[in-house]
């Protein structure tokens, strides 16, 4: 019976470190993405800098994909619960968030991936109240967004118009937007598991794919497919979000810390970003000989129509929360002069 309540006792401390309170030492990480990606990078250098600001005082514990599971709902659940404070969360994000799919719009952002950033973080958007109560309403804080680089596609063949893609069984993230785009440029998207996505591929369950470049890369998605298509038609972007009870906890030191860090990491996060990107893709060529396509501008535009009514589709989907949010950031964009995607 001791030893039974001895076990009890050091479960339950276990479990306390799990909850990770906001005056806990360690800030627990959750990322959608393996060691060596984008938000990896970006979780690294928002570690160095939590720590060093807090003098040690607090440590962050980074947990890739597979260290906290591979079902990308399990990590939002966790965050949701406070089991993991801190995390991102993406495309599959709109099964918990369906305000967040305003991120999966194409030919919506500039064409100046910084930009896209720094409309992105304003204070505009970021802290709007459409924007925060799509969040906390759901129990979570959007903290900062992170574009990763350009959505690429690859498949077996070229694809150069919407008709090149008609029936194309290409690989979405579990998300009612992207099926509706996808569907909209006359492709059968389709939903795999990330950790399954290359045995797919492979064994011709999907015949295309939709990646930033360093996913291609880091995945070896390029070794199973012929050809990499750069439409630009839309960035890979994850949202930082936070548990909203954990959040609210914090101190009026510990929150102006992270703000602070949170700033810093827009410049931060776009030159990782950047680098990983450009780096990613040399690699690509180096070792393979992978057809690499670029649409000019009437191909894209082709898409770009298709694409524009599925503004009205996320507005429906979610409500007036979507029409404000996705005015804000199409108010900049107008206001800044670049052409959207």
């Amino acid at each position: 019976m001791q030893l039974r309540n001895i076990v009890l006792s050091i479960t339950a401390l276990g479990l306390v470190g799990v909850a990770s309170t906001a005056s806990a030492d360690t800030w627990r990480f959750g990322l959608e993405e393996t060691e060596g990606s984008v938000q990896y990078g970006y979780a690294e250098e928002f570690k160095k800098l939590i720590e060093e600001k807090s003098d040690g005082d607090i440590t962050v514990e980074l947990l890739p994909y597979g260290k906290w599971g591979s079902s990308y709902s399990a990590l939002y659940d966790a965050i949701q619960s406070g089991a993991i404070p801190l995390g991102f969360g993406s495309g599959f994000l709109g099964g918990t968030v369906p305000e967040s799919q305003l991120m999966s719009l194409n030919f919506v952002m500039p064409n100046d991936q910084l930009e896209t950033a720094e409309i992105l973080n304003s204070d505009d958007f970021l802290k709007s109240d459409a924007w925060q109560d799509s969040f906390r309403e759901r129990g979570l804080v959007p903290l900062a967004t992170l574009p990763e680089g350009y959505q690429v596609w690859t498949a077996n063949k070229e694809v150069r118009t919407p008709e090149d893609m008609d029936n194309l069984q290409i690989r979405v993230m579990d998300n009612s937007l992207l099926r509706s785009t996808y569907e909209a440029y006359g492709a059968s998207p389709i939903t795999i598991a990330y950790g399954e996505l290359y045995s797919a591929l492979q064994q011709g369950q999907a015949e295309g794919n939709i990646q930033p470049v360093f996913a291609h890369e880091n995945m070896g998605f390029y070794e199973v497919q012929d050809y990499m298509i750069f439409a630009d038609q839309s960035q890979f972007i994850a949202n930082f979000i936070g548990n909203e009870e954990w959040y609210d906890d914090l101190s009026d030191d510990q929150r102006e810390m992270l703000e602070s860090t949170l700033d810093e990491m827009v410049q931060k996060g776009h030159d990782i970003q950047t680098q990983f990107n450009s780096e990613r893709l040399e690699t690509i060529k180096e070792k393979s000989d992978i057809n690499i396509v670029h649409l000019d501008e009437n191909e894209r535009d082709a898409f770009r129509k298709l694409a524009e009514p599925v503004r009205q589709t996320y507005v429906d989907m979610v409500g007036e929360r979507g029409q404000k949010a996705l005015d804000i950031v199409l108010d900049h964009v107008n206001q800044s002069g670049d052409k959207a995607e």
